[in-house]
């Protein structure tokens, strides 16, 4: 099923909301909480942390952007989560597909990465199915990097 997803900016307006999101208990150990995210962007501005609207129900959180590493740059689709209520109805798949569109408009010429704990057979078969595919390198954190390599 494919949802029509706006992505808006996480403001001072909608902070508050943005952070109740939420996953199943299970998950919590794959994502760090919308509040934990937050605070890791108000102390780094090169990430894009954005809230993931279905009309006008807040149905999840992303964020990303291009981040200084020891020996290189590189763009990071680093969170995505699906508030509890939301998920099992196709929004993490159309949420994707809107995200990569929009990273792509802004940055065009770029390597798309992202982490994952070899745990999280949901999310790896998401990735997969947009392209994205292992590069065989760890994070700091023992995910497993993926990168989308297609321009």
């Amino acid at each position: 099923m494919f949802h029509q997803i706006k992505i808006a900016p996480v403001t001072e307006q909608n902070r508050k909301l943005v952070e109740k999101l939420d996953v199943f208990p299970n998950q919590k150990g794959f994502i760090e909480s919308v509040k934990d995210c937050m605070l890791e962007a108000d102390n780094e501005k090169n990430w894009y942390p954005v809230g993931l609207w279905n009309k006008e129900n807040l149905i999840g959180f992303a964020m990303y952007g291009k981040i200084r590493e020891s020996q290189y740059t590189r763009l990071w689709f680093d969170r995505l989560l699906i508030d509890k209520r939301y998920q099992g109805k196709g929004y993490a798949k159309s949420a994707v597909r809107a995200i990569l569109s929009q990273i792509r408009n802004q940055y065009p010429d770029e390597y798309i990465y992202l982490s994952v704990y070899e745990e999280n057979k949901m999310a790896i078969s998401l990735y997969q199915s947009f392209g994205f595919r292992f590069t065989g390198e760890l994070d700091t954190k023992g995910e497993k990097i993926m990168c989308l390599r297609e321009k």
